[in-house]
């Protein structure tokens, strides 16, 4: 069951804040190490060990979520033949923000290392606007995982697709050659969001690229791509091949826990190829 998230006191929201950090992973014999942790207010990092070979970072912020004219900023960096996870500490709330708020992560993923970006949903509440960027540059043989959530908002609450804005640009690149550009805009000013998304209460994108997600690629494929929609269906999911080693898959699901149960399904081979769960052992 998710709870309802807490109101956020008017007085918090009268200034925004802007936050820079940055992330360096880099191979050390058969393990990967956090090399550079640094970041500025209200950004955080944590970099908790782990019984795997990958090494692990979450960011969180000081407030619990983004206030109007919030914009944070993210670089990350991932040596050759590295293998690192970043996550988030929780949900990524958006409060009630006029002007609006944005966040960015721009990541370099070295020859043959391998980048997870798993973060938890992204809430936003009445009235905010958030905007998000996710630039991934990938060398020859790097490998990427990522996930992206979007919820309906506190629904428990009556806040289903209430804010006034949201837009997440995805950009991947190997070698300086796009695989994937889009944007994805929710805006009330082209219509209504409850009776443009229906039944539907969170949004996902899931994208796997390179040599090292061959098999999960495979698999996956087969998995989604052959499934019939069916009506009054609890999700539609989706399997796009993307280029020669990529794979994007969407899921729309009726429930925040119908779909993070599929895209967790979906990345079950990710403790394997980390040496250790990140959703058992989190911060």
């Amino acid at each position: 069951m998710i709870s309802a998230l807490p109101a956020l006191n008017e007085a918090d929201a009268s200034q925004g804040r802007a936050g820079v950090a940055r992330l360096a992973f880099e191979r050390s014999g058969p393990r990967t190490v956090v090399r550079t942790a640094l970041a500025h207010s209200p950004l955080r990092l944590l970099t908790p060990r782990n019984h795997g070979h990958a090494a692990w970072a979450y960011t969180s912020s000081f407030g619990g979520g983004l206030v109007d004219g919030d914009h944070l900023r993210l670089d990350v960096d991932v040596a050759e033949g590295a293998t690192a996870l970043l996550a988030t500490q929780g949900s990524n709330r958006v409060y009630r923000s006029p002007k609006g708020c944005r966040s960015d992560l721009h990541a370099r993923v070295g020859p043959d290392a391998l980048f997870a970006w798993v973060p938890d949903p992204t809430v936003c509440f009445t009235g905010a606007r958030y905007a998000q960027t996710l630039d991934m540059s990938l060398a020859a043989g790097a490998s990427l995982v990522l996930a992206d959530v979007v919820t309906a908002g506190r629904s428990a609450r009556g806040e289903r697709w209430a804010f006034l804005h949201y837009a997440s640009r995805l950009r991947v690149a190997r070698e300086g050659r796009a695989l994937l550009d889009e944007k994805w805009v929710l805006d009330p000013a082209q219509g209504a969001l409850p009776a443009r998304l229906g039944r539907f209460d969170a949004l996902a994108t899931v994208l796997l690229v390179g040599p090292a997600l061959a098999s999960a690629r495979e698999a996956l494929a087969a998995r989604v791509a052959g499934l019939p929609v069916k009506p009054r269906a609890q999700e539609i999911l989706s399997a796009s091949p993307l280029g020669e080693d990529g794979l994007l898959l969407r899921v729309a699901a009726v429930s925040l826990e119908t779909l993070l149960s599929t895209t967790r399904d979906w990345l079950s081979f990710l403790p394997g190829l980390l040496g250790d769960d990140p959703w058992a052992r989190r911060v």
